[in-house]
């Protein structure tokens, strides 16, 4: 199966954490109410202009209040000049996080830099729900099976049905039948994942299970989006994630001589025992 990850190495810093890493800075311009602007700039100090497009797209703006409400994914226009223009009202106060996931030509390595915006106002943060398995939206159910664990790959699988029956005529989206962004709760940590084939390659249907493989960071709380398209319309479905640590594998080796130790010591104290017996 064919993954695509931006860094999910346990060892690896996680994206979005940074304004600026590898030499390229996330770089937000004023603009129009309604409109959010910003460039990427490079090494050279200059906005990047030529970028290898990810999943069909050179540049893909993720946009989340910092309560993990209010999530978009979008797909800004870049200009001439090197700045990207999105149309994006953020009508409700608070601080969101703003993440630009992109591959610049230079280099062809996936960054994602991310940013904070302040909306003035009247900021009534929106709780966290509880994990569930199942998520509604639009008259859609999607169901998602697996553990995932801090530290380790995992398999999961989200499959989308409607009115109880299962969707089997998914669209292509991003070049995928499914889109999943998660982030952590606490700190918006980032992890873009996509599943495994693609749309028209013979082997990977059309639902109704889409199957991620993800690896989270650490233990915590992290919150999934996954973007799917039926009936030319993208939907999000959310869900409340909880990564626990990785159960212990048993080593034989270390139990081994554990337990040869504890029976060599006991045997000794038996001996030493028998001895002083008959002394």
């Amino acid at each position: 199966m064919t993954v695509h990850a931006h860094h999910t190495a346990a060892a690896d810093t996680p994206e979005g954490l940074q304004v600026s890493r590898d030499g390229y800075t996330l770089v937000p311009v004023a603009a129009p109410a309604g409109t959010f602007a910003f460039r990427i700039d490079g090494p050279d100090g200059a906005p990047v202009r030529e970028y290898l497009p990810q999943h069909d797209k050179d540049l893909h703006l993720i946009v989340v209040r910092r309560d993990l409400s209010g999530f978009r994914h979008v797909h800004p226009v870049l200009g001439e000049d090197g700045v990207w223009t999105q149309e994006l009202t953020l009508d409700r106060a608070g601080t969101y996080r703003v993440f630009t996931d992109f591959a610049p030509a230079a280099t062809g390595t996936p960054l994602t830099l991310g940013v904070d915006v302040q909306v003035a106002g009247d900021f009534r943060p929106v709780p966290l729900p509880a994990p569930a398995p199942t998520a509604e939206v639009d008259g859609y159910t999607v169901t998602l099976a697996g553990e995932p664990a801090a530290g380790q790959g995992a398999h999961i699988t989200l499959s989308v049905a409607r009115d109880g029956r299962p969707v089997t005529d998914l669209e292509p989206y991003l070049a995928a039948f499914g889109h999943l962004v998660v982030l952590r709760e606490g700190d918006l940590a980032y992890l873009h994942v996509h599943p495994g084939g693609a749309p028209g390659d013979g082997v990977t249907p059309a639902g109704p299970e889409i199957a991620f493989h993800t690896e989270l960071p650490s233990v915590g709380t992290y919150r999934f989006f996954l973007d799917f398209k039926h009936g030319g319309v993208v939907r999000t479905a959310e869900f409340t994630v909880e990564a626990g640590k990785p159960a212990a594998p048993a080593d034989p080796h270390a139990g081994h001589a554990g337990h040869q130790g504890h029976q060599n010591h006991d045997s000794h104290q038996n001996h030493d025992s028998h001895h002083g017996h008959h002394g």
